[in-house]
């Protein structure tokens, strides 16, 4: 099954910033949305924000609080989380998860199930 990459995990300190990238590329479909979820240990998944590859539409979950930004790159078909101010708070895996459907809105942006293709994951180990 064809899986996303993510790159861009390093160690990250309270009121730094961080990049992270999202490879679809190996997806046919031109059109799909890119959604980044945040999981530390011991904790359900939890949505961070959602691309519509098409319209350029966004989501941000609340927590977000206009602290990130998620970009696309259509010529690299790279999508990009860029997190600012991050807060002191658990080291994590962050993972995009693509899909064929157009989700950035909220009740489908922020809902694990409703995404097709995950990746790997990579590690933001947070400084303490």
């Amino acid at each position: 099954q064809l899986q996303p990459a993510e790159s861009g995990g390093d160690l990250v300190h309270p009121g730094g910033s961080l990049r992270l990238s999202c490879d679809p590329s190996r997806f046919t479909r031109e059109y799909y949305a890119i959604g980044w979820f945040r999981q530390a240990p011991g904790k359900e998944r939890e949505p961070v924000s959602c691309i519509n590859s098409d319209d350029g539409d966004t989501y941000y979950a609340d927590v977000v609080e206009s602290r990130f930004t998620t970009s696309r790159d259509v010529t690299k078909k790279t999508v990009y989380l860029q997190k600012n101010s991050l807060k002191h708070e658990a080291s994590a895996v962050e993972f995009c998860a693509a899909d064929i459907e157009q989700l950035a809105r909220a009740g489908a942006a922020d809902v694990p199930k409703e995404y097709g293709n995950w990746g790997e994951g990579t590690e933001v180990p947070v400084a303490s």
